[in-house]
Formats: structure tokens, C-alpha cells, sequence
């Protein structure tokens, strides 16, 4: 067979049946919207070679999406493809798994722009990272939304504060971790540098902006009584330790709630393969702290 080409289908491939891996990568796909060849292969069993060809077979095959906007830098060298869900892994996940169908329009949903997947892979890699620490722990569980039984519960996960202006508040990600008898939960925001760390104008989108929302969702403890959260953080990953020193100089005009925000960088993150070792910056000074604690 010739070689396949990246990204446009063929009618050369050979025709297969789903197996249990395959349907573990759909759900896989399905949860974190878009993932890496390289986040799969993390996330499920056997080899790299095999998971690169099953991938290719759900491209071809309509299971999975190849968003177009990455071709150029796939052709620049990185042979670690992205892949959202298909309109067949979407029509399955459907039937075989009673999922609600507004969740799975994902045809529409991978047309997205270069800035935009890469923000959303940014995501996978925090939320990857989570995924596989947790499994190697044995005293700590993984929450998701569906872990809060909230009668407010709504997707996209948001809320709506009072600033001075309204405004809402949508993290990239929400997770809690349950260890020690006690759980926490956390708001991530994954900042890939795209917008001021300060504005002079609430108006404009600005990460201070976002300081306040949370800081008000605290205050104002919407998270007790919208969403049943009795304690929550905030986790940033950015780009590189500079912004990270400009997020806590942003943090610190904070009037409340400064405990609530913890910073990292890429960098810092992507040095460890145990998230939980890693000591994340908070406001005070040059005081760190983990996860769980």
C-alpha cells in the first residue's frame, strides 16, 4: 500500500474492526477534546509503533480528526500528531455509551485555528500529567465535574460574579483530588501568554481580570453554594518564569483570596514525571507549596 497521506482520507485503507483499545482511545479523545499521538501513547497500553498505526486507522476510517491547522508545523519536523473526535467516533461514543449528542458535535468543533489547539493541547498536557500521577497513587483519587452531583451543573462549567462589572468565569479545566479524608478542587488555567497580565480597564479581558473573578467567587462563596465546593484553588501554568513573576505582582493587589492562586511554568512542569513533587509559586514572597497540602 502506498504511503497514506496526512491529512485527507483514503479509500486505501484496509478495513478493521474496533477493539477495547480503540474504544479507550475514542474516550480518551472524547474527554480531553483534542490529545498528542504522544498523550496516548502515556495513557494506554502497548507500543508506540502499534498506537501510531490504530491512530491512523481511526483517521482514515472517519473515528478520529486530524485538525488542519497543524499541518504546517507537522511538515516543519513534529511528527507528534494531534487528533480530535470524528463524526463515526462521535456516532459510537453516542450509542455505545448513552452520551448526551450535544456533547459530541465535534465536526464543527475541530475547525479550530493553530492558537486555539495549541491552547487546548496545552490543557491535555496539564491534565495528562494529573491523569498519570494519580494512577501511580494509590492514596489519591481523581475527581471530575461528574464527582460534584450538583443540581446547577451546566456545560460548559461557568459562573457569573460581580467585579464592579459582570463577568464570567470559565476555567480551561476543572479537577479535585481526594486524599487525606478530604478533597480539593481545582480551577485551571492554562496561559499561553496571549493577553495582558494587567489592563487599565476592567472592560478589556486581562489575566488581573481573572484574579478578581476568582477572588469574588470566594469572597462572595458562589462555589459552596452553586456548585457544592467547600474548597478550591486556582492553578496557572504560563510560558516562563518571567510572566509567572508578573502574575504574582498582579496577584498581590489582590485585597482577599491570595492564598487561593498558585503559578508554574512549562518548563517546571514538564521536568517531572510525578506532578505532585512539584512545588508550585504562590503570592507570599517565595513561599511553594504542592498539591496536597
Amino acid at each position: 500500500m502506498n504511503r497514506l497521506p496526512r491529512f485527507k482520507r483514503s479509500l486505501e485503507i484496509p478495513a478493521f474492526q474496533l477493539t477495547d483499545r480503540d474504544r479507550e482511545i475514542l474516550c480518551h479523545v472524547h474527554r480531553h477534546r483534542f490529545l498528542r499521538s504522544d498523550h496516548l501513547v502515556a495513557l494506554t497500553t502497548g507500543s508506540a509503533q502499534q498506537m501510531l498505526r490504530r491512530l491512523q486507522r481511526l483517521y482514515h476510517h472517519g473515528f478520529l480528526e486530524r485538525p488542519r491547522c497543524q499541518i504546517d508545523h507537522y511538515q516543519s519536523g513534529s511528527r507528534r500528531m494531534a487528533y480530535g473526535l470524528g463524526n463515526k467516533g462521535a456516532a459510537w461514543l453516542k450509542r455505545d455509551l448513552s452520551l448526551p449528542y450535544h456533547k459530541l458535535d465535534w465536526k464543527r468543533k475541530n475547525l479550530v485555528g493553530r492558537l486555539f489547539l495549541e491552547h487546548a493541547l496545552l490543557v491535555s498536557d496539564i491534565m495528562v500529567a494529573v491523569e498519570l500521577t494519580c494512577r501511580n497513587r494509590k492514596d489519591v483519587r481523581l475527581l471530575t465535574i461528574d464527582n460534584l452531583n450538583s443540581p446547577k451543573m451546566r456545560e460548559p462549567f461557568q459562573w457569573k460574579v460581580n467585579i464592579g462589572i459582570k463577568c464570567s468565569v470559565i476555567p480551561d479545566r476543572v479537577f479535585g483530588l481526594e486524599f487525606k479524608g478530604q478533597r480539593c478542587w481545582y480551577f485551571l488555567e492554562a496561559d499561553r501568554a496571549t493577553m495582558p497580565v494587567t489592563r487599565g480597564n476592567l472592560n478589556q479581558t486581562s489575566f488581573y481580570r481573572k484574579l478578581l473573578a476568582y477572588e469574588a467567587t470566594w469572597t462572595q462563596n458562589i462555589h459552596r453554594r452553586v456548585f457544592g465546593i467547600h474548597r478550591f484553588r486556582v492553578l496557572t501554568v504560563t510560558t516562563n518564569s518571567e510572566r509567572v513573576r508578573g502574575m504574582i505582582s498582579a496577584c498581590q493587589k489582590l485585597k482577599q483570596g491570595r492564598g487561593l492562586f498558585l503559578f508554574t511554568n512549562t518548563k517546571t512542569l514538564n521536568e517531572l514525571s510525578d506532578l505532585f513533587l512539584l512545588r508550585w509559586q504562590t503570592a507570599h514572597n517565595d513561599e511553594t507549596t504542592s498539591l496536597l497540602t
